[in-house]
This record gives C-alpha cells, sequence and structure tokens, in this order.
C-alpha cells in the first residue's frame, strides 16, 4: 500500500510538472503578403438573341444580354479555379460503344467589371475583365484583421 501511495504522488507529481511545460508558449499570427504582381484576367461571353425563349424581342434581347454576361463569368471562372473533365467510355468485344465527356467550372468571382457589353448581329456579346489588384483588396477588405492587443505566456 505504501509502494502505491509513493508512485501515486510521483505520478500526480509528474503530471503537474508536465502541465506547466514550454512546449506551446506563444501564439504566432501570420501576416499577408502583397504580391509585385497582379495579374488581369479578360473573358468574353456571347448568347444568341433569336433563340431566346420569349415571344418579346425586348425581353429575348434582355435574356441574350444577362447569358452573355453569365457565359463571360463562367469563363473568368475557368480561367481562375480550372475545369473539371469526367470521361466515361464503355466497350464492348475491344470496340468503343459510348463515350461521354462532362465538363463543370465552379467557383466565386469577386470584383470582375463589365467592359463593354453590345449586340454584333444575332449575337449579344459581354467583355469581363478581372483584375487581381480587386480581388486582393476585396478580400482584404471582407476579412477580420486583428492586432495584437497583449501577449500572454503561459
Amino acid at each position: 500500500m505504501n509502494i502505491f501511495f509513493k508512485r501515486t504522488v510521483i505520478l500526480v507529481g509528474l503530471m503537474l510538472l508536465t502541465a506547466c511545460s514550454m512546449f506551446s508558449d506563444k501564439h504566432v499570427q501570420w501576416q499577408r503578403v502583397k504580391p509585385e504582381v497582379f495579374p488581369v484576367l479578360t473573358a468574353i461571353g456571347q448568347a444568341p438573341i433569336s433563340l431566346q425563349k420569349s415571344t418579346h424581342k425586348t425581353q429575348r434581347m434582355l435574356m441574350a444580354i444577362n447569358a452573355s454576361k453569365i457565359s463571360a463569368y463562367a469563363e473568368l471562372a475557368e480561367q481562375v479555379y480550372g475545369q473539371t473533365i469526367d470521361g466515361k467510355t464503355s466497350m464492348a468485344n475491344l470496340l468503343i460503344e459510348n463515350q461521354k465527356l462532362k465538363a463543370s467550372v465552379q467557383g466565386v468571382i469577386r470584383g470582375a467589371k463589365v467592359v463593354k457589353s453590345y449586340p454584333v448581329g444575332d449575337t449579344y456579346i459581354t467583355e469581363l475583365r478581372l483584375d487581381f489588384k480587386d480581388v486582393y483588396e476585396i478580400v482584404n477588405a471582407s476579412s477580420n484583421k486583428q492586432e495584437i492587443k497583449d501577449t500572454s505566456y503561459f
């Protein structure tokens, strides 16, 4: 019983000593580094006017404007995030029976500006510009920046 008591006291003592160890005595805070050069991307979206599903000419024009803008944003997202390609091929007797490809783009584009939006014949075209300096400023403005108020050492 005496040995058990001594071991318990030693174990509790070691636990108390290691609880105050210096392994995690500070907190490191990282700071963003501003790039020297910011790229500028451009994208063009196109949409047919006459194929829009409406009986009114003005509404078809407005729908084509929106479709061309969405198409340009999709092109910007492709440039920024890349494109995912899924392929599927089925074979029988060493001959390709069916081959399918699916492409998708996913991402959030902030800070893009419409440069031009205009009709050319039966097509509506929208040109977008994305300056990464604007994106950098948006991200910095929307992040919760904190400065060191006090430092505590454990």
